[in-house]
């Protein structure tokens, strides 16, 4: 997959995706990187230890979280965007469910929109879709599993034809195959055995035929199965790290960059004797 004009051989490793929240009120580290000189300088660390794609959010969607306008989140995020690209030699995701949002960003630079809602976004206008605005771009595009709420009857199979429904929605669009990375959406619209099984049962997305990004880093699934706050999560990340590599992912979504590059490392070199 070519992602901001660098080749990424996702049949055969799995990628670091690094977070930068330039947030007042994401979970783990609101309000730490909002200036864009700390951000910067947080970009070059991460870069230092490893990391293979920056992803870059303007909004927090944390649970309970406070939607923002159109206006703020470009505010937020552009000027990061612009001072990154100017710096660094990294391909750039952008964090967004917001059509709006992600052409401000495609104007800016990026290379990758993450869109949360898998291009379901409820509220969103539709005569201005985010599935159009990705295909225009001929950006490649990661669309996670989401839902307004967490009720199933029967969740994996409800999940899988969600997951269906969101490749069928791309390709309608027009957004090619080779464009498209999943993500089982870990922490959105699920319960805790939720998310469990989607970690467990990562390699059944091998099925659509796309890369797959896991996105677990620090999150309430980790948090309850050990009992630790935010701060604390680095162990149960890696170990989530360590089974989405051996289910095949190619790319993991971390605040923690160097302890999951070298979990990475260590894993793939085992699984590749």
């Amino acid at each position: 997959m070519l992602i901001g004009g660098k080749e990424f051989d996702t049949a055969n490793h799995c990628y670091v995706m690094g977070i930068l929240n330039v947030t007042p009120d994401s979970f783990s580290d609101g309000g730490k990187w909002n200036d864009v000189d700390r951000a910067l300088a947080y970009v070059e660390q991460m870069l230092n230890d490893g990391m293979d794609i920056l992803d870059i959010g303007g909004e927090s969607t944390r649970p309970g979280y406070t939607l923002i306008s159109d206006e703020e989140e470009i505010g937020r995020v552009v000027p990061v965007i612009e001072a990154v690209k100017k710096r660094f030699d990294v391909p750039i995701s952008l964090d967004t469910y917001k059509a709006g949002v992600a052409r401000a960003g495609i104007s800016s630079g990026i290379d990758l929109i993450n869109d949360i809602w898998g291009l379901k976004y409820p509220n969103e206008d539709k005569n201005d879709t985010m599935a159009k605005v990705i295909a225009d771009s001929k950006l490649p595009c990661c669309l996670m599993h989401n839902r307004p709420s967490a009720e199933y009857s029967d969740f994996y199979s409800e999940y899988m034809q969600d997951m269906k429904s969101i490749v069928d929605i791309a390709h309608k669009a027009g957004i090619d195959k080779d464009k498209i990375i999943l993500d089982p959406g870990v922490g959105f619209a699920k319960s805790y055995e939720n998310n469990l099984e989607c970690i467990k049962r990562l390699d059944s997305l091998h099925e659509f035929g796309c890369p797959i990004l896991l996105g677990t880093s620090r999150k309430s699934v980790v948090g309850l199965t050990l009992d630790l706050p935010s701060n604390e999560r680095v162990e149960g990340t890696l170990a989530t790290t360590v089974v989405g590599v051996m289910k095949g992912a190619a790319f993991v979504r971390v605040h923690d960059i160097k302890e999951n590059v070298r979990a990475i490392k260590m894993t793939e070199a085992i699984m590749n004797v």
